[in-house]
This record gives structure tokens, sequence and C-alpha cells, in this order.
């Protein structure tokens, strides 16, 4: 470990000691724990190279479920770029991690070896049974028996690069493509309520302009309630105006005997009366009975050779 900036900087190898660790420290991946390649693709930005890089390894990872970075290289051929690609198991690096005593609260950044250690010359041993070596500008782990000169890792004065990656803590229970999934459902269910909301919102306030238009031509009051009140009012009066009509149609429709007239016909409060002259006491059934079919509710008085009949409306 040695001070990089203001965190220490650690070499994180699954063979290697476990170590405390009770502040914010840089971590260099090594290559054990990584997948990498070096390729060349027809795109210029690394957010489009990421695309690429499920397919690229898919021959040569094992189950589970992976996360992937690349940074580009600066050579370039042509029209492609060349890329450092990488494959990792977020859930085999925390673990690692775990057993060494290092919480990921007190990791500032992850690196890789590939980016930090490119630049090795010869081999670095970095457990007792691996070291590190460059082969094709690749940092790669080896035996340290197949190597007979080799120093010590040491990171004093190393100056990390700007390649750094991001731990999924839960990535190992949910991975990328179910989470793009579930949130691309998530979306489309949001925008579905959200129009429909829209929707509903606009056919509202149509109803509430047709409302108030209505309301203002024909001088209708403020509220329903209002306009409730006004219409049982306007219904009795028709009512009662039907029932004028049809009261008084059925006593102009009376055959009146030679002697006999309709003196008098009026409207008064809920009444409707009228007076027939020269009615004999005795026999004047054939007014009323037209109003028995009728289930009208009337009564009779009969003064001085008149029949009064008032009909209540």
């Amino acid at each position: 470990m040695t001070f990089n900036e203001k965190y220490k900087t650690l070499f994180l190898d699954p063979l290697s000691e476990a170590t405390n660790v009770n502040e914010k420290v840089n971590i260099i991946l090594s290559p054990s724990l990584y997948w990498v390649k070096k390729i060349s693709l027809p795109v210029k930005y690394v957010r489009d190279a990421l695309k690429f890089l499920p397919s690229v390894f898919e021959d040569i990872l094992p189950e589970g479920h992976y996360s992937y970075s690349a940074y580009k290289c600066e050579e370039t051929q042509g029209l492609n770029s060349n890329f450092f690609v990488f494959a990792y198991e977020d859930k085999r690096i925390l673990d690692v991690m775990s057993k060494k005593n290092i919480l990921i609260s007190n990791v500032a950044n992850v690196y890789f070896a590939q980016s930090e250690l490119q630049n090795t010359q010869g081999a670095i041993k970095v457990n007792e049974k691996q070291s590190i070596y460059v082969k094709d500008e690749l940092v790669i782990l080896v035996p340290c028996c197949w190597i007979e000169e080799k120093g010590e890792l040491d990171l004093t004065f190393l100056s990390l690069s700007k390649h750094t990656i991001t731990l999924q803590q839960f990535g190992h229970i949910v991975d990328s493509r179910s989470l793009y999934s579930i949130g691309a459902m998530i979306l489309v269910l949001i925008l579905l309520v959200g129009s429909e909301y829209l929707i509903t919102a606009k056919k509202s306030a149509d109803i509430v302009e047709s409302k108030e238009k209505l309301f203002s031509q024909h001088n209708l009051k403020e509220t329903m309630l209002q306009n409730r009140s006004m219409l049982k009012e306007y219904q009795t009066i028709h009512a009662r105006q039907t029932n004028i009509r049809l009261y008084t149609s059925y006593i102009l429709s009376v055959r009146l005997k030679q002697e006999e007239k309709l003196t008098q016909l009026n409207v008064k409060n809920e009444t409707l009366s009228a007076n027939f002259s020269g009615v004999n006491r005795e026999n004047f059934t054939h007014i009323t009975k037209i109003l028995n079919p009728k289930k009208v509710k009337f009564k009779t008085n009969y003064k001085k050779n008149t029949l009064y009949v008032e009909m209540n409306l």
C-alpha cells in the first residue's frame, strides 16, 4: 500500500494476505479478478463499444452475472478504434474484498491492473505463487516459477489513471438486462398512466368549459344545486300548465243541454273552477261523468240552478 493523492492504494488479489482497512483506499484489481482483451471496433466512443462486449466475451466467460467496462487506446486503425475491454463479476470481487476485511464503504475508487500497471518492466511478484507480467500489451498473471528474475510490488510512486469502475453490490441478484426490462416496463406504465391522466384532464376541462358555456347561453345559475332547484320549480309549473290545458279540454268537451251554459272558467291558485248555469239539480251527471274516467280530483256544489265544479291541478 502507498499514498496516492489523499487515499492509500491497495492491490487486491485472492491469494494475497488479509489486511485491516479502517480508512478510504483505492483498489487495483488483480488480473485474476477480470477478463481483458484488446480489440478493434468500428465505433468512436466507449459508450458505443460497451454494446458489443457481451458478444465479445460470450465464448470465454463461465456462467455468471457479468459487468462490462472499456477504455480507448490512443492509437486507431482507419475508421476503427482500439479498446481495452473488460468483463468482471461484481459479486466475486466483493467477496474477495470481504475476505480481506475491506468494507465497500471504505473504497474510494476501483481500477484494473491493466490500466495502472501496463507500463511495468519485467515481472512483479504479487503473491507467493504468482507474478504480474506484461505480454502483448496485456497485464497477465504467470506462475512465479516461470520467471527467474522478478521484483516486488511497490505502489509508492504509482500515479493512478482515470479509468475507474463502480461495483454493483446487488448486480448478482438481478442482472442488468432484467433491470433494463423492468425499467422499460415501468417507463411504459408511467407513459400510459401519464397519457391517460392528460386525456382525462383534457376531457374534464372540455366538460367544464361546455358547462360554463351552456350556463351562460341559457342564463343558468352558477351551481348545480341552484339549477336543480330551478328545474324542479319549472317542472312543477309545467305540470300545472299541462293540467290546466287538459282539464279545460275536458270541460269544453261536455255536451250541454239546450238550457245549460258554461258561464265561467277560472284558474285560481291550484284550482280550476267551472260554473254551469241552467242545470237541473237532480240531473247533472252528464257533466261530471266525463271527469270520472279521467281520474281527475274534483268536487261539486249546487246553488240556484248553477253547478260549481272545482278541480285540483
